[in-house]
Formats: C-alpha cells, structure tokens, sequence
C-alpha cells in the first residue's frame, strides 16, 4: 500500500464525514471538518511557498490545531515537524534551524517565545498562531491567527500523496541537541500494525487503501474503533504515532485542557467520551493519575473507569505499584513498551490483571541484545548489550549522517536501530532494562543530555567546575542533578543556579538537585568519576528543588 498517512485520513474522512475525529474541551471536529480544515491550511501554506518536502513545525500544545496542522502538512506533502513546547525562545530557533523549517504553527500562549525564532530564522515563510495568548498582555510576532487563515483561503483538492513522504520526530537523544528522526511515512504505517490494527483482528497491514477503509468503516460502525486520548504531549512520538493510528481506523482522539496536567480534569473527561485507551508516559503522569483516584475515593466520589480497557505507556517504565493500582480499580490492560523515537518498540511487559504482576518485560521478535563485536548476546549469559531493533525504522537524523551511521547500522547483512540502551537476557527471556549507555538522563520520558546543563552552569561566574548526573527517582524514573564547585566565600546559592539554568534551558532541564562544593576530584587528565558524583548527588538531601 503506496500511500501517505495523509492519504488514508482524506479517504476514512470521506467514508465517516460524519464521526467526531477530535474531541476537545468544548468542541468537537467531525472527520468532514477535519478534513476541511487541514485542507484550508494546507492551501494557505502552498500560497505561501511551502512545497513538497519542506518542514512545517508544530510548537502546539494537544488539540486539533496540532493534528490539522499534521494533516495539512500531509496534503502537500511536506513534512511535519515536533516542537517541544517547553523550549525557550532560543532552543527553539534552534531546533527550527536546524529543521529548515519553512513554517511555524503555534499555541497563542506561547507566542511571546516565537519572537526569537521570527527573528532568527531565515527559512521560515509563514508562521500562524492558534489561539489567544495569555490574558496578561503578552505579545509574540504579528502574525495570522489560525481561524482567520482558514476563512481567506478555499480548501485544497485533495492529491493521493505516495508512503514516501516523511515525518520529521525531534528527540533529545543521546547528542545534546535534539536530533530530527527521519521517518518515512510507508515504515512508520507498518510499525503500528501491532498497536493500531491487532484490537482490531489485522494482523497483517492492509494491501490497499480501500481495505483500510473498510476495516475504518467496520470498526466505527460496531463501536471497536479507539477512543484514544493521550495524556501525553503530541510533540512526543508514543502520543502522536498512536493518536495518528486511531485516525486511521474510524477512531477520536480526545485531548485535555491546555496547561499543566491536571487528573481530576483527565478522569472526567475520560468518564464523559468514554476513552477506552489512554496513553501516558510512565510514572511522572500515571503517579498523579493514580493518586487522584485514590483521592477521590476517600472523598466519596470515585472515578468512572468503566470505559477504559487499554493504558499504554512508553517512554520511561512503569511501576509495578501504579499498575497494581490500576488493576483493583478496572478491568484494564496496561501495556508497557521500550521504545524510542528511532524505532522499536524493543520490549513490551503486559499485564491484565494483579495476578500478572511483577512485570516483565518481554522482547519482539524483531530485538536483538548486541554485545562486544557485534555478537548477539544469549539468554541468561550475565552479559549486558545494547538493545537492536531489525523492525520497521527511520531513514535516519535529518543532516547527521556521522550520528545515522551509528545509531542505524548493518550487522550480517541486517539493518538495526541501536540507540543506546543498555539490557540483559534473563534465562527466560525477559528483557532487563539497564538505562543508557551514553549518560542521557531521562526524565519522565524527556531527554537530557548532561554537557548541555554543564555548558549553562559554567557560564555563572561563580561556578568553577561542575558535573550533570542523573538519578533514581521514583516519580520521574530520573531526576538531573547537578554537583557545582564554587571557590571559597562565593555566595551563590542553590536556587540561584537553578534561575540560572531556567533563563536558557527548558524546565525539565534544571537541576532538580544541586549539591555545592569546593572541588571537583578530577584526575590530571581531566576525567571524573561519575560514580563519584551519582554518589554524591544521590545521598545529599540538600538542594532539592521542583
């Protein structure tokens, strides 16, 4: 089947014009809308230059801007970009020089941030806000408004677009700057048979458009189709490779408010569209969910979980604990995956019940464990490798081919995806997950490279030397922490550091503890002991911040 994701979406849209495609807090977009909408943008965009090929950013929070902004980019064949909505202005001129992006579609409250980017970013031909800004004042460029673009400009006839077509996926990755994961849009249809069309009985994808329409039609009209809502960003590739395959299939995708996550908010909306798969991203968003059931139970008004079957997670692991707690309070499938935006997933630990706990997490076929000399590590050997995966993949990083080549390399004639992750083959089979290799931190499933806070910290004229670590935390899998040398009688404090990193980084970034110290114990040639400061950080209580 030689068609485009986008391709699929115009034709169920024809067949459902009908059925709610996107639900959000006080609006729902029908498939025919949907479809209109991306069509408009799309034609506003080719009116500004924007051809086949060229990147169009989303620096959106969830809605349907950021999926009608994904579809319109489909239409003409460009090429949909993820902006992390965290990033400041300079990260983000960053991130869209690098991407050559030749338009921006952002969230009004985040305007004031594009400002930097509208200045410093000479690729860029159009940029569109969706939404007002903040009822504080606050300004970003002058720019058309979404709605206001829609209405001056007719849709776009639709074109049959090939699989061809890419999907640029942003990741933190293991380099320090975020690295464009190039995906065609042919391999990744394929990797989401597992996800999207197993519920459904496909076991195979679909041969032709038509089949995809019809088993679309089918699912909708016996009410299997998903009603999936991520609770996770889109500008994350679990969120929007999941939402974009329940699309495909006559499913709704259901989005929250806008803002910072909010679980009783979530449950109720969840309760009232009848979500029946919600996908978050290990502890740091199931913790708050979970506590909000259990909070809600002891004021006498518990939570309607009756419509949800699936809770899919990804990006960092899921304690056993939350899943026990999940499982005493509905009929549910948790779905824990290994994965990343370069391919996968590598494992998955499914449980269906209390009586399936402890997890495990157990290879596809298509993982590998590399060890030394590319040998293929054996079950039960003791011998720690890096997880392969042989499945459908990227093409690779977007203008890196030093970094492509090794993260996507050919062993005995096979092409894998080796991002980095370090495991092991228990003897019956089960993967055990051992971090990365590299030193990347991830936190609640964002990545963060160590020399890029270090890089901050050391611009401080009161730091001398410091070091970027990462470490456990029950809540957010890892936490970064920071171990800073300052001379004698320096008074900088804890939090003034942290200022300091918050004026460039994003959030997420900042050193959530900082241990202060004279000296760092470095050897003559400069090299520290990372054990050392993991150490250090770990059984110091002091600096702890949020």
């Amino acid at each position: 089947m030689d068609v485009s994701i986008g391709t699929i979406w115009e034709a169920v849209s024809r067949a459902l014009p009908d059925a709610v495609a996107v639900a959000e807090p006080g609006r729902e977009t029908t498939y025919r809308e949907f479809d209109e909408r991306a069509s408009r943008l799309a034609a506003a965009l080719e009116v500004a230059g924007v051809r086949v090929g060229d990147t169009v950013a989303c620096y959106l929070y969830n809605g349907a801007a950021y999926l009608e902004t994904v579809f319109a980019a489909f239409k003409l064949g460009a090429v949909p970009v993820n902006a992390n909505y965290r990033y400041t202005g300079e990260e983000l001129s960053e991130l869209l020089t690098d991407a050559d992006a030749a338009a921006l579609v952002f969230s009004g409250t985040l305007a004031e941030r594009v400002t930097h980017a509208a200045q410093h970013v000479p690729t860029l031909k159009l940029l569109v806000k969706a939404g007002e800004p903040h009822a504080d004042g606050s300004t970003g460029p002058a720019v058309p408004e979404l709605e206001d673009l829609l209405a001056a400009h007719a849709p776009r006839k639709p074109q049959q677009r090939p699989g061809s077509d890419r999907l640029f996926m942003y990741t933190g990755g293991t380099t320090g700057k975020p690295k464009g994961v190039v995906w065609r849009q042919s391999d990744l249809l394929h990797s989401l048979v597992v996800p999207i069309f197993h519920p459904l009985g496909v076991t195979e994808l679909p041969a032709t458009l038509d089949e995809v329409v019809a088993i679309a039609v089918e699912a909708h009209g016996e009410g299997r189709a998903p009603t999936t809502m991520p609770v996770v960003p889109l500008m994350h590739a679990t969120g929007l490779f999941n939402t974009m395959g329940a699309l495909m299939v006559g499913g709704r995708a259901v989005t929250a408010r806008q803002g910072g996550l909010d679980p009783e908010h979530v449950w109720h909306t969840i309760a009232e569209q009848r979500v029946d798969t919600v996908i978050v991203a290990g502890n740091a968003v199931c913790r708050p969910l979970v506590d909000e059931l259990v909070h809600a139970e002891q004021a006498g008004t518990p939570h309607d979980l009756t419509s949800v079957r699936r809770i899919l997670s990804s990006g960092t692991a899921l304690s056993d604990p939350l899943k026990q707690a999940l499982h005493e309070r509905a009929e549910v499938t948790v779905i824990d995956a290994i994965a990343s935006s370069e391919g996968g997933p590598f494992a998955f630990a499914m449980t269906s019940s209390v009586r399936d706990l402890p997890a495990h997490f157990f290879p596809v076929p298509a993982t590998r464990v590399i060890g030394a000399d590319d040998r293929f590590v054996e079950p039960g050997s003791d011998e720690a490798g890096h997880l392969a995966y042989c499945g459908p993949m990227p093409l690779g990083y977007y203008k890196d081919t030093e970094k492509s080549a090794t993260t996507f390399r050919t062993i005995d004639g096979v092409r894998y995806a080796i991002p980095g992750d370090l495991a092991r083959i228990e003897a019956d089979g089960a993967i055990r997950f051992l971090g990365r290799g590299s030193g990347v931190i991830n936190t609640g499933g964002e990545k963060v490279h160590p020399q890029e806070v270090e890089n901050v910290l050391l611009t401080h004229p009161a730091v001398t030397d410091c070091v970027v670590v990462g470490i456990p935390d029950e809540t957010w899998g890892e936490r970064v922490a920071a171990v800073v040398a300052v001379p004698p009688g320096a008074t900088v404090t804890v939090d003034q550091l942290r200022d300091w990193v918050r004026r460039s980084l994003a959030g997420y970034k900042v050193p959530r503890s900082v241990v202060l110290t004279e000296t760092l114990p470095r050897t003559p040639t400069g090299k520290l002991e990372i054990a050392w400061a993991r150490k250090t950080a770990r059984d110091s209580g002091a600096g702890d911040g949020s």
